[in-house]
């Protein structure tokens, strides 16, 4: 008995094992074993149904807010499962979390059947983006992994999967990482948490488990500027599994160079529609799977242009209908005119175009064609003197324009051409800017010779009129200290509110007092000397400053008392900022920040991305944050296993 019951206890034999490690930044295999072994991936499948997924919603043919409707088959799959009902509409933001984090498998397979239609159409499309990503030893049958017959694939396989949804979809790399997240109907756990709080720098990528497939893993880890994917296939437990794979990350991240140049993976083309994700390459040969034992092909070309038969004829008779449809009917011949009448036709025609373009006779008009006609004929037209005098005589003359104004412009050029002089204009009043524009037009003045090409002007004249009689010194030293009495003090005044409208318009000044303020001016410079200094005045005037006494001087504790902050600075002391590693390329960089804010939102919304080269390597920093935002976001980034560092305003 004791023979019998040892087989019992002796454990179910282990799936076999596979494993590889990658270089992701260049795709470099570091180390392998059994890689190219074709296996049964388990869960790792869904890492190709979201891939696909990513890819129809890039292509704008689904969104994260498509509405999904759960088939039978997708609500009947078995654990782990999101609990889906038949018949149930759930948004794809949540199937999509649901598979990536709980790896649901009602949730795979309702993604699956919408995008492709079924699951055998949406295997078929996988396992064509599996070939163009150079996945060449994997067939997928389902979209969640479950055993099937034919659904293999080996862990060089996936470790490149894993790599293209790195490089593929940054933007939705990150759900990979995260711990919970809410599925519509609950709140699911990532089945990966224990490798990615255990491991320093793991952000993903996905667990798998079958009874034939054993413990299955693709991780993702960077620390620094390196980057390693790892793929355990046949584990004997998640513990097993995870330090098996803190092992061969150690060994990635020891074998991996320091600086190299990155080299992105090829995206897998999209297909151009959702027919081309369903169409089966062997669709015309026979005895396969949706394929068809006999194809037949439907031309539609047109060929030849056929013209439509005639209308039959009037009368529903059996035999008009059966002749008419035979061949079309004779067009009727068109009617005979008699000669007569169309002699007739013509001549009215004639006799209509000749009064429509004849003159009347005896205007000008009529005459014109006259004479147009003889000139044609080569004679003189029969006109006399006599002749022409009466047709001008009846040629209605035109009205006369009204006569211009007296004194405007027009009556004096009507004056000049009729070879009268020009009525003189009144003179204007005295001390005003006509009269002053007429006293420098009636000064003598260089008389301006015409307008030659050859002839070179004339220079301007020294003075244009004479001057005024000099004034005597006292007089215009006496009249200046008078001005100058009657400015200064009304400067000095407070100026008082003025209505616009009250205000009237100052009278016209004599010339000759124009002059003297003018005189006084050039002449400022011997006025007698003062002891208060001029007064210097621009336009417009301006009230002078007053000058406070001077106040004894504060003690510097008295001005620091007295002092007033009347500005403060708006940034809020966000003066701080955080360093997520040092990268050897400014696109490393960027992209490090892209990710970096993508898994960190909510405390580094706002922060200003910058990066900078020091010392041959490219750090990728947030900047303008304040000290507590900063804490926070290098916790939480080293709790996710990222490298952060709080840089202070020093």
């Amino acid at each position: 008995m004791a023979l019998l019951a040892m087989p019992l206890a002796m454990p179910v034999s282990a799936a076999p094992y596979a494993a590889i490690v990658m270089d992701a930044r260049t795709g470099e295999t570091l180390y392998a074993k059994n890689a190219d072994t074709r296996l049964h991936p388990a869960s790792l499948t869904k890492m190709m149904t979201l891939y696909i997924a990513f890819q129809e919603i890039e292509a704008g043919r689904l969104s994260l807010d498509t509405m999904v409707t759960v088939s039978k088959n997708a609500a009947a799959q078995p654990p782990s499962r999101l609990g889906l009902k038949a018949g149930q509409k759930i948004a794809m933001r949540y199937l999509i979390r649901a598979a990536a984090i709980k790896s649901a498998n009602d949730a795979a397979m309702a993604i699956g059947e919408h995008i492709g239609g079924s699951q055998a159409a949406f295997a078929k499309r996988m396992t064509k983006t599996a070939r163009a990503l150079g996945m060449k030893n994997t067939t997928f049958k389902n979209p969640n992994g479950l055993t099937a017959d034919g659904h293999l694939s080996t862990a060089r396989d996936m470790n490149v999967l894993g790599r293209h949804l790195f490089y593929d979809f940054p933007q939705y790399y990150g759900i990979f990482s995260r711990r919970t997240a809410d599925a519509g109907l609950a709140t699911v756990t990532n089945t990966n948490s224990r490798f990615l709080d255990g491991y320093e720098g793991a952000d993903g990528i996905k667990t798998g488990y079958t009874g034939a497939a054993g413990f299955n893993l693709t991780a993702s880890a960077k620390r620094g500027n390196k980057r390693i994917i790892a793929t355990i296939f046949g584990g004997t437990s998640t513990a097993q599994r995870n330090a098996k794979m803190v092992e061969l990350m150690n060994m990635g991240f020891g074998m991996a160079k320091g600086n190299v140049r990155e080299k992105a993976p090829e995206a897998a083309p999209v297909p151009a529609d959702a027919l081309v994700a369903t169409a089966n390459p062997a669709i015309d040969e026979p005895d396969v799977e949706g394929g068809a034992a006999k194809t037949i092909r439907v031309s539609g070309e047109v060929i030849r242009s056929v013209r439509p038969k005639a209308r039959p004829g009037a009368g529903n008779t059996d035999a008009g209908v059966a002749m008419a449809a035979a061949e079309p009917a004779p067009e009727p011949p068109a009617p005979e005119v008699p000669d007569s009448v169309s002699a007739a036709i013509a001549a009215s025609v004639a006799s209509a175009l000749a009064e429509a373009t004849s003159a009347p006779e005896g205007t000008l008009d009529a005459q014109a064609q006259a004479l147009a006609v003889a000139a044609e004929d080569g004679a003189a037209p029969d006109l006399d003197a006599e002749d022409t005098a009466v047709a001008l005589a009846e040629v209605p003359p035109a009205p006369a324009a009204p006569a211009p104004a007296a004194g405007t412009l027009e009556a004096q050029a009507a004056a000049l051409a009729a070879g009268a002089a020009p009525a003189e204009t009144p003179a204007p009043a005295e001390g005003t800017l006509e009269a002053q524009a007429a006293a420098l037009a009636a000064a003598p003045a260089a008389v301006a010779e015409p307008a030659l090409p050859t002839v070179r002007p004339q220079a301007r004249p020294e003075k244009l009129a004479a001057a005024p009689a000099a004034q005597p010194e006292a007089e215009v030293v006496a009249e200046a200290e008078t001005v100058l009495e009657q400015v200064v003090p009304m400067a000095d005044a407070a100026p008082a509110p003025v209505e616009l409208a009250a205000v009237a318009p100052a009278p016209a000044m004599p010339a000759a007092k124009v002059t003297a303020v003018e005189t006084v001016s050039a002449r400022a410079s011997d006025l007698p000397e003062t002891t208060e200094a001029p007064v210097t005045r621009k336009a417009p005037i301006f009230d002078p400053v007053q000058v406070a006494a001077a106040e004894p001087a504060q003690t510097e504790a008295e001005a620091d008392a007295d002092l007033v902050v009347i500005a403060k600075s708006t940034s809020g002391g966000a003066h701080w900022g955080v360093n997520v590693g040092a990268f050897t390329s400014r696109a490393e960089a960027e992209r490090a920040l892209m990710k970096t804010a993508l898994a960190e939102s909510a405390t580094l919304k706002g922060g200003l991305k910058k990066t900078t080269q020091k010392g041959g390597a490219w750090r990728a920093s947030f900047l303008g944050l304040t000290e507590d935002q900063a804490d926070l976001a290098c916790r939480r980034l080293r709790a996710r296993g990222m490298e952060c560092e709080a840089m202070g305003p020093g």
